[in-house]
C-alpha cells in the first residue's frame, strides 16, 4: 500500500475530515483513478473509503461542522440499507478539492471483504491497489491490512467458476478486473477493466500469488510452467453461488443509483463530468433532465450504456 505521504493532497482533505467529525473515524483508504491515474483530470474527485465507528455520531459530527446537508436521521437509516452510503466532502466550498467518500463501519466493512459478503461493491474496489491515507493508530492499520489480505487469499473461492483456463498470477489479476467490471452497470468503456488492470498489474501479482502457491499447497490447484489450474472441476454448487452472487451484485450496484442520488450532494454534475472524461461527448441536459433527472433522465443514461466505447480513451 502506498502511504498519505505519497498523496498530500488527499492526506489534507482527509485529516480536514477527520477534524470535521472526531474520534469517529478510524481509517481513510484512497482509491480510483485519481490514485492508479487512468484517466483522470483536474475535476475529478478522490475516492476514499472511510471507515468509521458508528454511523450516527459520524453523521452528527459532520452535519455539525456545517458539512452535510442531509438530515442527520436520514443519512443513518441510508447507512443500513445497501451498505454504503456515498457522500461528497468539499470543505471550504470545494477550494481544497473534492472527496467522493464511501462511509463504513469496521463491522461493515469486514462483512464486506469477508467469506459471504453481500455484494462485490466494496470488495471489487479493495482488492485493487489501496492507499493509507490516515489511520487513527497502528492498531487500526494492522487491522486494515488484514481485512484487505484476507480478501486477497480468498479470490480463489469466488473466481472459481470463472477461471476455465491455466493463469498465472497476472492472468487471474485481469479475469478478476473483468469479472468485477461485469458485475455492475458503469458509464465507461468496455476496456476499461484492462486499462485498469494495466495500471496495477505489479500489484496483481504480489498479492495473488500468495493465494495461488496456497492452493497449491492445499492441493486444490496444480501448477506447471509458472501457469495454475484447479486439480478438480469446480462443484456446481459452488460455480451457482457465485455466479448468483454476481446477478445480486449488479441489481444492488443499480439499485444504489438511487441512493446516490439521496446521499451524494450535487451527485448530477458529478456525474455529467464522469460520463464526458471516460466517453469524450459533451453531455448537454435538457431543462427537464436537469429539474427532475429522477423522471427524464434514464433514457439518456440507457443510451450512454448502450454505446459506451469499446476501447478505453487515452489522455
Amino acid at each position: 500500500m502506498t502511504t498519505g505521504s505519497d498523496w498530500p493532497e488527499a492526506r489534507e482533505l482527509a485529516e480536514r475530515l477527520v477534524t470535521d467529525t472526531g474520534a469517529s473515524v478510524r481509517a481513510v483508504l484512497l482509491y480510483g483513478s485519481r490514485l492508479h491515474k487512468t484517466q483522470p483530470d483536474r475535476h475529478s474527485a478522490l475516492d476514499f473509503v472511510v471507515i468509521i465507528d458508528e454511523y450516527r455520531s459520524f453523521y452528527e459530527r459532520l452535519s455539525q461542522a456545517g458539512e452535510l446537508d442531509r438530515p442527520v436521521g436520514l443519512m443513518t437509516t441510508l447507512s443500513r440499507v445497501l451498505t454504503p452510503n456515498v457522500i461528497a466532502y468539499t470543505p471550504d466550498e470545494g477550494q481544497n478539492g473534492l472527496a467522493k467518500c464511501l462511509i463504513v463501519t469496521k463491522a461493515d466493512f469486514a462483512r464486506a471483504l469477508g467469506p459471504n459478503p453481500p455484494d462485490h461493491f466494496i470488495l471489487g474496489r479493495m482488492l485493487q491497489r489501496v492507499g493509507e491515507v490516515w489511520t487513527a493508530d497502528p492498531t487500526e492499520t494492522a487491522w486494515v491490512r488484514e481485512q484487505i489480505s484476507g480478501a486477497h487469499l480468498r479470490v480463489l473461492d469466488w473466481m472459481a467458476p470463472y477461471l476455465a483456463e491455466p493463469v498465472d498470477a497476472a492472468g487471474l489479476g485481469l479475469r478478476i478486473m473483468e469479472v468485477c467490471y461485469q458485475g455492475e452497470l458503469r458509464p465507461e468503456s468496455r476496456g476499461r477493466a484492462a486499462a485498469m488492470f494495466e495500471a496495477q498489474e505489479a500489484h496483481f501479482v504480489e498479492v495473488l500469488s500468495p493465494a495461488l502457491r496456497r492452493a497449491v499447497a492445499d492441493g486444490s490447484m496444480l501448477e506447471s510452467d509458472g501457469l495454475y489450474r484447479f486439480s478438480e472441476e469446480v462443484p456446481q454448487r459452488s460455480a451457482r453461488r457465485w455466479r448468483r452472487h454476481f446477478r445480486r451484485s449488479k441489481l444492488r450496484s443499480t439499485s444504489r443509483w438511487l441512493k446516490h442520488m439521496m446521499t451524494f450532494a450535487n451527485w448530477l454534475p458529478y456525474a455529467v463530468r464522469k460520463v464526458e472524461r471516460h466517453t469524450g461527448r459533451t453531455i448537454r441536459l435538457t431543462t427537464l433532465e436537469r429539474r427532475l433527472p429522477l423522471l427524464f433522465l434514464w433514457p439518456r443514461a440507457i443510451y450512454v450504456l448502450l454505446t459506451r466505447p469499446r476501447r478505453e480513451l487515452r489522455s
